[in-house]
């Protein structure tokens, strides 16, 4: 690991998640807990890494709003760097809102609208030379967001700036998935996927996590992860056998955010030189502990 901070580019944001213990149908209306959380995956990422001893930094557009002013005072005291986040006076901060009971999620909706308005401007540090430039590219780790738009992702994807970075890529849900395929493909680029992500990027169902993975390798990816719940996860790469390792079993306390926990607790194992097998065990230890509330 390089003492530079990882970049994390994308969704730096409020979560609004409302939680049920109870099962939820279509129409329920149940007694509960809401609770207001900085979030985004971007961030979410960037705030477990450095839980886990590993500087970070976003890369976001936030709005210049008491909304914003109060998510970047709340980031920034959790340790994450902040000084490269775009603001814009025009427009008002994102906001990611979930539902979920004693099951899982249930529906959530993303609202990203000034991430997506910022445009290449989210990567302007990486460019003018307060990060990087092309001369000067970015030799540590960027993680890249899924709530970025195409011409975003295409632009990482093509950016002589980032053709040396570590690019761990997480595509935030499976709607958003096919955004990524201007970076299948690069040899410097590792998916993380859970399962029905996965199946987008494939083009066809899959029987599992092991099936999915492949299918993803298959299309021309360099390395895939791949999430499936309380299910097997797996890691593939081209040319190299497909590892699966099995969750433990937890009660579910919440959802949101265990997939970042898997990427981040994956990153900061490699980083320490732990091999493929020992890296997926800490991802998917990582992940069971999010999920489980502790």
């Amino acid at each position: 690991m390089t003492d530079l901070p990882v970049l994390c580019i994308g969704a730096v944001l409020w979560d609004v998640i409302g939680r049920s213990p109870s099962p939820m149908t279509p129409g329920a209306d149940l007694p509960g807990r809401i609770r207001h959380l900085p979030g985004g995956v971007a961030l979410n990422v960037a705030m477990a890494l450095v839980a886990r001893g590993q500087d970070a930094a976003v890369l976001g557009a936030v709005g210049s709003d008491p909304e914003g002013d109060a998510l970047l005072i709340a980031v920034r005291a959790m340790g994450v760097g902040t000084d490269w986040v775009h603001r814009d006076p025009r427009l008002p901060t994102d906001v990611y809102m979930a539902i979920e009971d004693c099951d899982g999620l249930i529906a959530a909706i993303a609202d990203a609208h000034t991430l997506e308005t910022a445009g290449e401007t989210v990567l302007a540090p990486l460019r003018d030379g307060r990060l990087a430039s092309a001369r000067a590219p970015w030799p540590g780790t960027i993680v890249v967001d899924g709530n970025l738009t195409s011409t975003q992702l295409t632009a990482i994807a093509t950016d002589p700036a980032l053709a040396q970075a570590d690019l761990r890529v997480a595509p935030a849900s499976p709607g958003k998935a096919e955004r990524l395929a201007p970076l299948i493909g690069l040899d410097h680029v590792t998916l993380y996927l859970n399962r029905a992500e996965a199946e987008t990027l494939a083009g066809h169902p899959c029987a599992g996590a092991a099936e999915a993975a492949a299918a993803v390798v298959a299309r021309g990816a360099a390395r895939v992860l791949v999430t499936d719940g309380a299910r097997p996860a797996a890691c593939a790469r081209r040319g190299g056998e497909v590892l699966t390792r099995q969750p433990p079993p937890v009660t579910i306390a919440r959802v949101t955010g265990a997939g970042d926990c898997f990427l981040s607790a994956h990153l900061v194992a490699e980083s320490a030189g732990l091999d493929r097998a020992t890296a997926l065990d800490a991802a998917v230890a990582a992940a069971a502990q999010h999920v489980s509330g502790a």
